[in-house]
């Protein structure tokens, strides 16, 4: 093998289409563009969501609503899942960690435990957040309640 023998391969490199030059090339005249209108011109360019001249969507559809870039979301519990994790696992603090282990919360999840329910036990409960009425329950059945 020399390198002055090296040809591509059969059927990798095709030959451009020569447009506009002349009408023996078979592309010349309109130079594939079809007769008129903006598209045969140079320098045309469709505006994004052009839709022919109808109204298009985006100015169609009406505008409403924003998102509020500083919401916190926080994955809700109630006091009565927390009674019966305690009461399956025979705890006596209840983390973050401890609900993320037995499946109730996902990695990432801020906590914020709500007043659905009751609790008996007394109990050690660390969360992200707490609604006035649970912290009050917590506190009420001896327990405490700290904010992670």
């Amino acid at each position: 093998m020399e390198l002055h023998t090296l040809t591509p391969a059969p059927g990798s490199n095709k030959s451009n289409k020569r447009i506009g030059r002349g009408p023996g090339s078979g592309y010349g005249g309109t130079s594939t563009r079809g007769h008129k209108g903006a598209k045969s011109r140079s320098g045309y360019s469709r505006k994004i969501g052009f839709e022919g001249g109808q109204m298009p969507l985006q100015r169609r559809v009406p505008k409403f609503g924003f998102k509020n870039i500083n919401r916190v979301e926080y994955k809700a519990l109630n006091l009565d899942a927390l009674e019966a994790l305690a009461a399956a696992k025979d705890l006596a603090k209840i983390t973050v960690a401890d609900l993320r282990e037995a499946g109730l919360v996902s990695k990432n999840a801020l906590v914020k435990i709500l007043a659905g329910g009751t609790i008996t036990r007394k109990i050690e409960v660390e969360a992200d957040a707490f609604s006035k009425k649970a912290e009050e329950a917590i506190v009420a059945a001896g327990g405490t309640a700290t904010k992670k």
